[in-house]
């Protein structure tokens, strides 16, 4: 009696948990550890791994006979054939439902697979399959998966979805044109990446640009408005004292302008109807304006030219016979 009752302590290892059963009923559910029961055949315990991770692959390259298709052919909303591997990963987290809510549970995850799969890839159109919402496919089908698995109680959660390499391509009789179009896609990638590129370089520099001619523009306006403002108020104040002496305002103006027309001649004019013993030639001026003349002229002379004479020497008698002329003219009249 004591041997028969002994047979009922068992051991459940670590990151297992035992299902016990009594007559073939569902009884208890122990965690790891050393634990008893009834001994058989009233009480039976079966161990099953909770954090072991499984995994099973979806879409074999085997051929469908009715179809002439691979199991991983998938059809997509624009009714175009895809073809799909990838792999689950999955662990339980109920030993109980495991045991009991499924005759064969590793089947239930397969055809819960395909369906999610299948019902997600037939929302998308291929182009959408293939490149922009590929990334997608892999989270959509887990989440699918676990609301198919939780609805039929089979305790097993979804830990991952992983699409393998070339997991989403088109068929083989395609397969080459499709490597076209990608090719394709990645030189219009290319150059729209270059354009933009191109666009950043220039679009700030001509904005740089249009900014410093706004401002040059601005400038050039207040500068000329300012201008024409001052050249107004000086024209009336003018006329303010014209009106009050014509005669002086309109010496004077004649004087200014005169002297403004004048003041870059280097020529001496000298009225010889003039009385006057007494007159004052800028012979100093005079020179230095002939020597200034003669040396930008012999800078732009070439070399091999023969040097020309001293400006000075040249200017200086005629500035004398220009002196000389007046004094004659006033000898002339004083005899």
């Amino acid at each position: 009696m004591l041997i028969w009752l002994g047979s009922g302590f068992f051991i459940v290892q670590e990151g297992q948990q035992a299902v016990i059963t009594q007559f073939g009923k569902y009884h208890s559910t122990v965690g790891a550890g050393f634990n008893w029961r009834l001994p058989y055949p009233i009480q039976r315990h079966e161990a099953v791994r909770v954090t072991q991770i499984r995994s099973v692959d979806v879409g074999r390259d085997s051929i469908i006979k009715s179809t002439g298709l691979r199991e991983s052919a998938m059809l997509t909303q624009d009714e175009n054939i895809v073809e799909i591997k990838f792999a689950v990963q999955y662990r339980l987290n109920d030993a109980r439902a495991y045991l009991f809510e499924s005759k064969s549970p590793d089947d239930a995850v397969v055809q819960a697979a395909e369906s999610a799969v299948r019902e997600v890839v037939g929302k998308m159109t291929m182009d959408n399959a293939m490149a922009d919402e590929r990334d997608q496919i892999a989270p959509r089908v887990r989440d699918l998966m676990q609301l198919i698995l939780d609805r039929y109680k089979v305790g097993i959660e979804v830990v991952a979805v992983n699409m393998q390499q070339g997991g989403v391509r088109p068929p083989e009789q395609v397969q080459a044109a499709f490597d076209d179009v990608l090719k394709a896609g990645q030189e219009r990638e290319r150059v729209k990446n270059e354009a933009q590129a191109y666009a950043n370089d220039v679009v700030p520099r001509a904005v740089g640009t249009a900014a410093r001619l706004t401002q040059e523009a601005e400038g050039y306006k207040a500068r000329i408005v300012a201008q024409a403002e001052g050249d107004a108020q000086r024209f009336s104040s003018v006329l303010t004292e014209y009106q009050k002496a014509p005669q002086v305002t309109r010496e004077r103006m004649y004087l200014d302008a005169m002297q403004q027309i004048y003041s870059g001649v280097n020529k001496v004019i000298i009225d010889s109807r003039a009385g006057g013993n007494l007159m004052f030639l800028p012979l100093d001026k005079v020179m230095q304006a002939a020597a200034a003349g003669a040396a930008v002229a012999g800078a732009a002379a070439p070399a091999a030219a023969p040097s020309p004479a001293p400006a000075p020497a040249a200017q200086a008698p005629a500035a004398d016979s220009r002196a000389r002329d007046p004094n004659r003219a006033r000898e002339r009249e004083t005899r």
